[in-house]
This record gives C-alpha cells, structure tokens and sequence, in this order.
C-alpha cells in the first residue's frame, strides 16, 4: 500500500485547510501496522496509524473505547494514555478501500515521553512495576462501567478461529497441526468454563507491554503509554504474560519468542506479589493464567499472524507455535507454584 497517499487522502477528510509538509515513517518494523510522524507547514505535529489488521469496524470501535478511558481514569493516570484526535466530538478514523486491500488510519496527538524501563530490572524495579500495574488495572476497572461496550470477546474470537479450521484448514498447516489447534481452542472453552472466567469481569487491557510501548517517572510510575495494537476489553490476566517477559528476561532479544516458562520465572513472581498486594487475584484468575496465555497463541499467533507480524518473523513464529507453544502449555505452567508463593488458599 501507498501508506503516504492514505494519509494524505485521511488528512484531506479530517482538515484540508492544514497543509502536511512531509511524512517520515517511525514504525517499529517487527509489525504490519505502521506508525507516521506527520510535519505539517505551519510545524505542528501528529502521529498517524495505518492498519490492515482484524476489522475496520474493531479498530474503530477499540479507539473509541481508549478515548473513552483515557478521558475517564483519574489521578495519576489522567494523562497517561496518547489521545486521538476528535472530529464533530468523535475519534476521527478513516476508512481506505482499494483494489486489493483496504486500510484504516487514526491521529494522535505526539505523546510526552519520559524513561524507558532499565534494560535488566533489580528485584526493587519489579517491586515497583507491580505496584503501579496493579494500580493501574484497579482504576481501569473502576471506569469500566462508563466505556462503551465491544463487540469482540475472547469467545467470539476463538469462535471464529475454529470455523477458520473448518472452512479453511489448509491455511493452517497439515491435518495433524489442525487437530493440534482445534484441540487447544476446546481446552480453553472447557477450562475457561470451569474456571468461571465469565466471572473475572473485563477491562480495557493493552496486552503488548513491551520496553518500546510505555515510559515511566523516576520512580518507575507509568508515565505514558502510546501503543494500541492489540487492545481489548478482557480479563486483567490477559496483560501478564508480556508483563512476565519484561520482568523474567535479562536477554531483550527473547522478546521475540513467546515461550510460556516467564508466567512461572521466580522474578515475574516478585512482580505479581506486588501487584497481589494492591489489586489481590484468587486461584482461579492464577489457574486462567496458562488460558490468557493459550488464548494469546491461538489468537494472535496463528488467527492473525499473518497479518500482525512480517512475513519471516510471522512464520517463524507460527512454526514455534505449532511445535514449541501451545504442545508446552498443558505441561510447563504451573499454577500451584504461583497460588503458594501469594498465600492463597
């Protein structure tokens, strides 16, 4: 796609009186979703998104739900979230129709920004991360009756993968790696049924927090957040598993592997009695762990995959899957660890 023509034709619709001067691409590179700064001639400045991930109708209406948290949270994370901007009192988004493909954009306001977390946290640094995650998810779940509701659920979702696997199977690999997939969404409707996972309740939670998507204050307090890729209403647990890999790796290029052992890393475990002290979990949300984790896999990994991620890294990642990921997970985690360590009962 001609991302720079989409802006243009975006900027057009939102104010065409505001010349852009240039375009300079700042996208991270791992992603298919790709981020602008835009100058303009009078040297304002905007950021802009371009995607072609999911559904229009899902972008859309996951930037109308951030503009409603972000203007919605309190002290001290009134200013946390990157805005968009607004037309006639709405999120502007602008839908790009092509001959092959389509796209949407959106504009941000440029987010201040602070530090980045050290490269190798001290058991102090993760004392205070948990804190401030805990802090965080107990004040988006106090505005989380006032946001606007989602179409999408973590059941419609994997839904829609096992009628993938019916209707288009041969997208997925060989028979044995659809029976593999078609298995793992079963146990995960089966034990988020035991579990009760209806009964965690949702709220908005940004899934992807990695070293590149936030900054913080001196003390390690979020400062700000600007990256909304894969931002949902959900289960709070759905945030832990990139959390784990922030707090468990001393290698940042581990990042770019999604194995499950972090959730158990006895230094991510230090993070959650932190957070258990401010926002307290019980055994079931502890047990839903290994299920935020399969649902991440199946979700992100082989449902969107293709469309997240560049192509070498996207198959690289779907091969782990298949052979590594999701064969690991009924074997590797291990909830009775993490309910001793926090005292529950």
């Amino acid at each position: 796609m001609n991302n720079s023509k989409i802006i243009r034709k975006a900027w057009e619709g939102y104010d065409d009186s505001k010349a852009i001067r240039f375009i300079e691409n700042i996208s991270p590179g791992l992603s298919t979703n790709y981020v602008y700064r835009i100058t303009f001639d009078d040297g304002d400045m905007v950021i802009a998104k371009v995607s072609g991930f999911g559904k229009y109708e899902y972008f859309k209406e996951d930037h109308r739900i951030i503009h409603s948290l972000a203007n919605n949270l309190l002290y001290p994370f009134d200013n946390l979230l990157a805005k968009s901007l607004l037309k006639n009192n709405r999120v502007y988004v602008y839908h790009y129709v092509g001959e092959r493909t389509d796209a949407w954009v959106v504009f941000y306001n440029p987010v201040r920004m602070l530090s980045r977390l050290p490269e190798l946290l001290d058991d102090n640094d993760i004392l205070k991360l948990g804190e401030q995650i805990g802090k965080f998810h107990a004040a988006c779940s106090r505005v989380k009756n006032v946001l606007p509701k989602s179409l999408k659920t973590l059941y419609t979702d994997i839904a829609d993968l096992q009628r993938q696997l019916e209707l288009k199977k041969q997208q997925f690999g060989t028979k044995a790696h659809v029976d593999l997939l078609k298995y793992h969404c079963d146990q995960f409707l089966e034990n988020s049924l035991k579990l009760n996972a209806t009964s965690f309740g949702s709220i908005p939670v940004f899934l992807d927090w990695t070293t590149d998507n936030f900054s913080v204050g001196p003390e390690l307090e979020l400062y700000s957040r600007w990256d909304y890729d894969w931002f949902r209403l959900g289960p709070r647990i759905l945030d832990f598993y990139f959390l784990s890999k922030i707090v468990a790796y001393k290698d940042e290029s581990k990042y770019l592997s999604f194995d499950i052992t972090t959730l158990t890393d006895d230094r991510f475990i230090i993070f959650l009695k932190a957070y258990h002290k401010i926002n307290p979990l019980n055994i079931d949300e502890i047990r839903f762990m290994k299920e935020g984790y399969r649902f991440f896999i199946l979700n992100y990994v082989i449902r969107y995959g293709k469309d997240i991620f560049k192509r070498p890294y996207g198959q690289k990642l779907r091969r782990e899957a298949l052979e590594q990921y999701l064969p690991s997970v009924d074997i590797v985690f291990d909830a009775d660890k993490i309910i001793r360590w926090l005292g529950l009962k």
